[in-house]
């Protein structure tokens, strides 16, 4: 009989825990939350965002060179990411600059990039 090592093998609930997560996940907004991670689920949309950590604003056509798409493509990446809260927008004549809406969006990003390497240097893929 081979024994799961990631489950419980017996069913025993630690009821404060329990109920002091529930209380606190009741007075938070997980839906929105699990929207902004949906935003960030996608390759281009991370390439778009990393790049707007790095250089900000940027126009739609800066970004569609950067990621190596066309401008459609990035345009409806980037309002996916406005519509989200993730991004804004400012227009200067005919351009179309984006920018991240604040500093933690910015961090977000950068925090995932750094788990992500630190998950490299430990030797544990994630796919």
């Amino acid at each position: 009989m081979l024994l799961n090592k990631e489950i419980c093998e017996v069913n025993i609930i630690d009821e404060r825990k329990v109920k002091k997560v529930i209380d606190e996940l009741k007075h938070k907004n997980t839906k929105e939350v699990a929207t902004l991670f949906k935003a960030l689920s996608d390759n281009t949309r991370v390439k778009i965002a990393y790049s707007l950590t790095i250089e900000e604003p940027l126009c739609v056509c800066d970004v569609a060179n950067i990621v190596g798409c066309s401008i459609a493509t990035a345009s409806h990446h980037l309002r996916l990411l406005r519509n989200l809260g993730l991004a804004k927008y400012k227009k200067e004549g005919k351009l179309v600059y984006y920018y991240l809406d604040d500093d933690h969006v910015k961090q977000l990003v950068e925090i995932a990039f750094t788990h992500q390497k630190e998950v490299e240097l430990r030797g544990t893929r994630v796919e």
